[in-house]
């Protein structure tokens, strides 16, 4: 999904600008061009004792004081300005008053400081009750038999119960007839109607001018090689629940995004509902789904609405609360009422903001429609996952290709319809080309297509063509096997991608999973407590530490453990390539330039999809879910960093280099710093995104916490999968709180 299309993954490092300077904990070195300004509002802003003392040759604000005072020093007490302890200070006090100096000049000591306190009282206890190995079992909840019993429970009352009669029955027979329907109608209108349809929406959308044909070749290139690769009827199932999915999850979430806009109250309850629906992963919940609905089109859709629903609440919230006030002002003084303020001002401010909701609720529906195959989605994701489950490489590229086809296609036609809505291109038509635009042009593609259709349904076969199919799964399975024969092992000095994906496993994941399963429980728990204090405060610290604390309850600390030294090697090989990435990309137009569509491809491909070449290339285990993890998060690191460091003032850049800093120093002295907000952003992402991509790694042989998931789906396990995805929120939600700086931190 590209950043320039409005991405889930991708947040705006401009969003957090504003923040800079309250995000930045206190005792960080300023900036350029920070220090000075800063320092002058602390003097002023300050309390009177904690105002620094005027150093020897140094200018100062104002002359000291009468008597040797420094300006704003208590009175009866002088302020030595050579260092030393100030006078009027008893020698019981002294210790404190030093103590006390000491800190006020090491501000993230003097905010760590109540924690280490309680952390020496409390360790010392808590190891002596329950040890300082792994996490004690006299702590742990066994919480899969009771989910195991629920699911006992579904099984046996699912045909007499009054919830499942005449609630959950009518809404799984509407799913499967709704998605029925629009599949029978794709299929009916043929090859050539649904073709016809996408390049004539493509191109109203797009316009009358060149950005309108670029996109209706777009959606014709899209399709052509769906029926090529001899994927149309899994396309088309696959178009037929996006499209009953997307319409469902539009509609919700703009009735949560309206109560949102206008409601704090609504607003601050909604927020973490919507968190747990994106940080869940997906399998978690379609565990049970299947049981609420079986195996089949249902939970399928109800999964995909889940996960599709958040951007579209979120934008929409967003989009009403950043109406311009004095608009709404204007419209309050006509007399309007609060149902017209919202007709007429409100949501029309808010169509940019509501149209990318769109786009990336299309998306996430996308996405989630090809995970959701593990559970008899059909189309697409089946051909996908099939595929992956007996490593035929080529059928597995075969099916996905469409995939991101469609990914493409779908983002560049809601991205251009937002850019419209932005630029108000219809109102500025004007003379013949005015017919080209609003109702006239919708007019127009309408009756095009109701002459165009019947015509090819007439004159050519609804089915696509044998004649122009390409076979290439056997061609790409002959391609793997003399990669993995000539370069995957036995490559003279550098050994092969295999040799690297073994020796990475023996020689970093291992270690790392061993190392931390071999620390204390309550080390770790006071490691997420203090980076969550110095990155978002006291909230943020009692929120890592007590979901740390809820993995180790709930009996998963080990394989939490094993999934986290995954998702720390993958965060760590993403940051450092992004960001060498991003730096060059930042400073050498060509090369962002050459990279903008290599993201763009990224950033639209379901997750699935990424397994196909690590699995090519590094065979199953944890060194290829680490690698797919990589290609994940990499676009949106790279995008946040590029971003950062380009919205850098240039007049600062200027001043280094005339003071003759290299680039290398206008890099590492004057960007990276100034750009720290955003490299912080990135890391949080990173961070998310990676741990998102290890559990999708379970198909491929990660283990740990992404195994019990994927099996506990596959074998029907409530206990083991639910379990799992209950940590995997609980993992994410602790790496989120310790990475993530926040304006509010403390």
């Amino acid at each position: 999904m590209s950043t320039a299309t409005g991405s889930a993954r991708t947040p705006r490092a401009d969003d957090h600008r504003d923040d800079h300077a309250a995000a930045r904990p206190e005792g960080r070195a300023a900036g350029p061009g920070e220090g000075r300004a800063e320092g002058r509002t602390a003097e002023r802003t300050a309390p009177a004792g904690d105002r620094p003392a005027t150093r020897r040759g140094t200018d100062s604000a104002s002359p000291p004081a009468p008597g040797g005072r420094a300006p704003g020093a208590p009175g009866g007490e002088t302020t030595d300005t050579s260092g030393g302890d100030t006078t009027g200070t008893t020698g019981r006090d002294a210790a404190p008053s030093r103590l006390r100096a000491a800190l006020a000049g090491r501000p993230v000591l003097r905010r760590l400081l109540p924690l280490l306190a309680a952390a020496v009282v409390l360790i010392p206890v808590a190891a002596a009750l329950w040890g300082s190995g792994g996490w004690p079992q006299q702590l742990a909840v066994d919480v899969r038999t009771p989910l195991d019993d629920a699911y006992d429970w579904v099984i046996d009352n699912r045909a007499t119960n009054p919830v499942f009669l005449y609630f959950l029955l009518h809404l799984s027979n509407w799913a499967e007839i709704s998605v029925d329907a629009v599949t029978v109608l794709l299929l009916q209108l043929g090859w050539f109607g649904v073709i016809t349809a996408a390049v004539l929406l493509a191109w109203r959308v797009g316009g009358a001018g060149l950005r309108g044909l670029r996109t209706a070749g777009v959606a014709l290139a899209a399709f052509a090689v769906c029926g090529v690769l001899d994927m149309w009827e899994a396309t088309m199932e696959t178009l037929a629940l996006m499209a009953v999915a997307v319409t469902v999850s539009v509609a919700i979430g703009l009735l949560l995004g309206l109560a949102a806009g206008l409601s704090d109250r609504f607003d601050r309850f909604l927020r973490p509902v919507l968190d747990t629906m994106q940080i869940m992963p997906a399998f978690a919940y379609l565990l049970p789904l299947v049981l609420l609905f079986q195996i089949g089109v249902p939970a399928a859709l109800i999964a995909t609405v889940i996960y599709a629903v958040p951007p579209m609440a979120r934008l929409t919230s967003l989009g009403l609360r950043g109406a311009d006030q004095g608009v709404l002002e204007a419209v309050r003084s006509l007399g309007a009422g609060p149902v017209q303020r919202l007709l007429t001002a409100r949501l029309p401010l808010a169509r940019k903001e509501i149209l990318l909701g769109l786009n990336q609720t299309i998306m996430m529906a996308l996405s989630m429609v090809t995970i959701a195959s593990v559970v008899g989605a059909g189309g697409l994701g089946e051909e996908v996952f099939s595929a992956l489950s007996t490593v035929d490489v080529g059928s597995a590229l075969a099916a996905g290709i469409p995939i991101v086809l469609l990914a493409v296609w779908l983002d560049r036609t809601t991205a251009v319809a937002g850019q419209r809505v932005a630029e108000g291109a219809d109102h500025e038509a004007t003379g013949a080309r005015a017919l080209l635009h609003g109702r006239r042009a919708w007019a127009l593609v309408a009756a095009v297509f109701a002459v165009v259709v019947p015509l090819g349904r007439k004159f050519l076969i609804e089915e696509w063509p044998e004649l122009w199919v390409v076979e290439i799964a056997r061609p790409v399975n002959e391609a793997v096997q003399w990669f993995t024969a000539h370069l995957a092992t036995g490559v003279p000095v550098v050994g092969g991608t295999r040799v690297w994906a073994d020796g990475f496993t023996t020689g970093v994941l291992s270690p790392l999973r061993d190392g931390l399963q071999a620390m204390p429980w309550w080390s770790l728990v006071l490691v997420a407590a203090v980076l969550g204090l110095l990155a978002g405060g006291w909230k943020a610290m009692c929120t890592a530490a007590a979901s740390l604390a809820l993995i180790g309850v709930i009996g998963l600390w080990d394989k939490s453990l094993d999934t986290l030294s995954q998702a720390i090697a993958g965060v760590a090989l993403t940051l450092v390539l992004g960001f060498a990435i991003g730096v060059v990309a930042a400073r050498v137009g060509w090369v962002e330039r050459a990279l903008r569509p290599v993201l763009d491809v990224l950033q639209t491909l379901p997750q699935f999809i990424y397994l196909i070449p690590v699995v090519a290339l590094f065979n199953v285990g944890r060194s290829a879910a680490v690698a797919a993890a990589v290609l994940y998060a990499l676009p949106a690191v790279v995008r946040i960093t590029v971003q950062g460091l380009k919205q850098v003032d240039a007049g600062t850049l200027e001043a280094s280099r005339s003071l003759g800093a290299s680039t290398f120093q206008q890099i590492r002295q004057v960007q990276l710093p100034l750009a720290r907000p955003a490299l912080m952003l990135a890391l949080n992402q990173g961070v998310v995104l990676v741990l998102a991509m290890v559990v999708v790694g379970g198909f491929v042989g990660s283990g740990a916490l992404g195994y019990d998931v994927v099996h506990g789906l596959q074998k029907s396990e409530l206990g083991t999968g639910l379990a799992a995805g209950v940590a995997i929120v609980l993992l994410g939600v602790a790496l989120d709180r310790a990475t993530q700086r926040r304006a509010t931190a403390a």
